[in-house]
């Protein structure tokens, strides 16, 4: 009778796995028709990349009923497989005793990972939005989607954020709506429009100008994806966010906060001669790499005028990298995790941006000296230069914050030092090992 049943559930196993791995968007929504127990049963089987697939397509609601319905460490190895995004959702609407438990069954690496996207900015939306709110599909009809709030144990709530297939915020409807409809019609024939929104990352001064303008009772905040990780309650809240406001003003000036336009010329000192006298440093590094070709500039002088050339197109690449990557790592686009990708993507744009170059710059030189290896010589350092630029723009943000640094205050004055050197080292190196090649002055 055991091996019967064995050879039964084994081929039920393969087809849940099958339908979950080839159909994640279906198997979403079938689940989220079952009681959370159910769902944590037919999960418990697969292996956690299968679930956090799924789990990343159902609502908000639905996933945290089931965390509920697992074994922390379960929960915990879910989390760490699912979207960055949805995970820190989840994490949010926890209380800090539930997420320290689960961070102790996480390797430390990740569980610090989720510790810094969870604290948000200072004067950011995220410090003050409520993880409390209730969301679905908005494929569901009434009765499915009164079930589903009844299983996730919703409590009082006024409003239903309606999603689209891909769990990003579409529209929303009133309870009321709800209750007093006909529990075969689709929710999306009840919804309307979300008058406005905002994001996770914007600051308090963007809620104000939206709930001043919009009058509404509730504003639903989104992540970079479009996709809802809480709510900004009441009109009320104006009162007091002004009064928050009021108080940063007051103490703009301070230590802790950044140099303001109008800060006095003594705080502007104190924050800006450390790091010029740093800049400075690193200015006489890429200064001695160019006494090491001394030699090769005072036998061939066009190098002179050519080097600013190499030196600024990698140090333009590299700050294009670095303010995309800055943007990204702000925004919680990426985090750490991402740094393989997004290091990739940036040496692929270098490169073909270094060759782009290379063939304007090449024809420039060559028209102007005559000299065909002067010109090769400089189309090989374009490309070196600005494929190792767009590299280190992409890979120093996220190293430095890596290792506790504050890449905003620190990642353009290490940037300026790679890129000044890998402009200077790869023009001239190139242009000693090619000499043959070059007319000497």
């Amino acid at each position: 009778m055991e091996n019967s049943q064995a050879e039964i559930f084994e081929p039920v196993q393969n087809l849940n796995k099958a339908f979950l791995l080839d159909y994640p968007d279906d198997a979403a929504r079938f689940l989220e028709k079952l009681e959370p127990e159910e769902v944590a049963g037919i999960l418990a089987t697969q292996q956690p990349h299968i679930v956090a697939r799924v789990m990343d397509r159902m609502s908000p609601g639905s996933v945290t009923a089931v965390l509920k319905k697992i074994t922390r460490d379960a929960a915990a190895t879910i989390l760490v497989n699912m979207d960055t995004n949805i995970s820190i959702t989840q994490l949010n609407a926890m209380t800090p005793r539930e997420r320290e438990a689960l961070f102790a069954d996480m390797d430390k690496r990740t569980a610090n990972e989720f510790r810094t996207l969870l604290d948000y900015p200072e004067n950011s939306v995220g410090r003050a939005m409520s993880p409390e709110f209730s969301a679905c599909s908005r494929h569901l009809t009434v009765d499915e989607a009164l079930d589903l709030l009844r299983r996730q144990e919703t409590g009082n709530i006024k409003h239903l954020f309606l999603l689209n297939d891909n769990m990003q915020l579409d529209s929303f409807l009133d309870i009321h709506q709800l209750v007093l409809a006909d529990g075969n019609v689709k929710l999306s024939t009840l919804s309307r429009p979300v008058a406005a929104f905002v994001d996770v990352m914007d600051s308090m001064e963007d809620v104000i100008e939206k709930l001043d303008k919009y009058q509404v009772a509730v504003m639903p905040v989104v992540d970079v994806n479009h996709k809802m990780v809480g709510i900004i309650r009441s009109q009320g809240l104006i009162e007091a966010l002004r009064e928050d406001l009021a108080t940063d003003m007051a103490t703009m000036v301070g230590a802790s906060r950044d140099e303001k336009a109008l800060s006095s010329s003594f705080f502007a000192v104190k924050k800006r001669q450390p790091w010029l006298q740093i800049n400075l440093l690193t200015a006489f590094a890429a200064s001695a790499v160019v006494a090491l070709f001394e030699g090769t500039i005072a036998e061939f002088t066009a190098l002179a005028v050519l080097l600013p050339i190499a030196a600024g197109q990698s140090g333009n690449t590299g700050a294009q990298s670095l303010a995309v990557t800055m943007r990204g790592l702000t925004v919680r686009e990426i985090t750490m995790r991402h740094w393989f990708r997004v290091m990739m993507k940036e040496l692929g744009a270098g490169f073909v941006n270094g060759v782009g170059i290379a063939l304007t710059c090449s024809l420039g030189v060559y028209l102007w000296s005559r000299s065909f290896g002067l010109a090769v010589v400089m189309a090989l350092a374009m490309i070196i230069s600005m494929t190792i630029a767009g590299t280190a723009g992409a890979v120093i943000p996220i190293l430095l914050k890596r290792f506790g640094l504050d890449p905003a205050q620190s990642s353009s004055i290490v940037l300026t030092t790679v890129t000044d050197i890998a402009g200077f080292m790869s023009f001239l190196g190139i242009a000693t090992l090619l000499s043959s090649m070059l007319v000497a002055s």
